[in-house]
């Protein structure tokens, strides 16, 4: 069962190793979902910084040029995300190789993410574990590297190994990661903020996934925020039992119905509160509330905050 929510803990470290060709897609599907974390929780939950071999910029394959902070040599921290996307093979001579090697010494995980598989495999640091690639390369990366269990999956998370197959699954995997470690609540935010409904992708490695009726729960609570739905109805429109709802929202979510769906609405009344002048009353009426002392009540026992303290501050 996943955890709904989860104890503040340290910023994690991340370094993302970048090559020149790199996909500005893959990056941004992967640092914008830790920034998002970090906004909606208030607070630093991951840190990262872009790493190249050298000193000088690092150009994508579509011109943008990014300054890294550091070079592999010195780099340390929770996980290293290795990104070479176009061009990999040209990338994996022994610098890149032997760099990798080392960097396994001072990162608690390595993740290849598009075609960052290839040169963790061709490193020898994906021998005897279950990984994936870009699903173009599956089959040379399951022939070139035969002490590697490939699988065509969105991602993969072996041990202190994760592999991802592109920049879409990339998103999906940071989602994953932030249910993981910061809970299913904060993960469900950021998927709202990037407008995602449909989160039942094919992995391995973990759960996340939703189910169907799931998903069709949780999107008919977004379309009615305002003046909410039962959950018996909600339920009956999704063709299922208000008790097999329940069970399996519990289960993938790790919270109920009714859980789910105050954070939902407690999370419009957030951004309505931070992002606009209405008054308390109007926000709360906007988020289900009959009443502002209502509202109140809820906001401070789920964020730990009043509204009116969290405008002000």
């Amino acid at each position: 069962m996943q955890e709904w929510t989860k104890s503040p803990s340290a910023p994690q470290q991340i370094g993302v190793l970048l090559f020149d060709g790199f996909s500005n897609h893959c990056l941004a599907n992967t640092v914008e979902p830790l920034r998002a974390a970090n906004t909606l929780a208030g607070r630093k939950l991951y840190d990262w910084q872009f790493i190249a071999l050298e000193s000088g910029p690092v150009t994508s394959s579509s011109g943008l040029q990014v300054a890294p902070h550091r070079p592999l040599q010195t780099a340390s921290g929770d996980m290293l995300m290795v990104m070479p996307s176009y061009g990999f093979r040209a990338h994996g001579g022994w610098r890149t190789l032997s760099g990798l090697r080392s960097a396994d010494q001072r990162f608690k995980v390595l993740a290849g993410l598009d075609t960052g598989s290839w040169l963790l495999a061709q490193a020898g640091l994906l021998d005897g574990h279950r990984a994936t690639i870009h699903w173009e390369e599956l089959t040379g990366f399951t022939e070139r590297f035969p002490d590697v269990e490939a699988h065509r999956e969105r991602y993969v998370i072996d041990r202190n190994r994760i592999t991802c197959s592109g920049a879409m699954a990339a998103f999906d995997l940071v989602l994953h990661l932030i249910a993981r470690d910061q809970g299913q609540a904060l993960a469900l935010e950021v998927s709202q903020l990037f407008m995602t409904r449909d989160s039942a992708r094919s992995h391995a490695g973990g759960a996340g996934a939703t189910s169907g009726y799931v998903n069709k729960a949780l999107a008919l609570m977004q379309e009615h925020l305002e003046i909410p739905l039962p959950v018996s109805e909600i339920a009956n429109r999704v063709g299922r039992s208000q008790k097999a709802l329940s069970v399996r929202m519990q289960s993938e979510l790790g919270a109920g119905p009714a859980q789910v769906y105050r954070r939902l609405r407690l999370n419009l009344a957030r951004k309505l509160v931070a992002e606009t002048d209405l008054s308390i009353g109007e926000v709360a009426l906007r988020a289900g509330y009959e009443d502002p002392s209502a509202l109140t009540r809820a906001f401070k026992a789920e964020f730990g905050v009043t509204p009116r303290a969290l405008r002000t501050s």
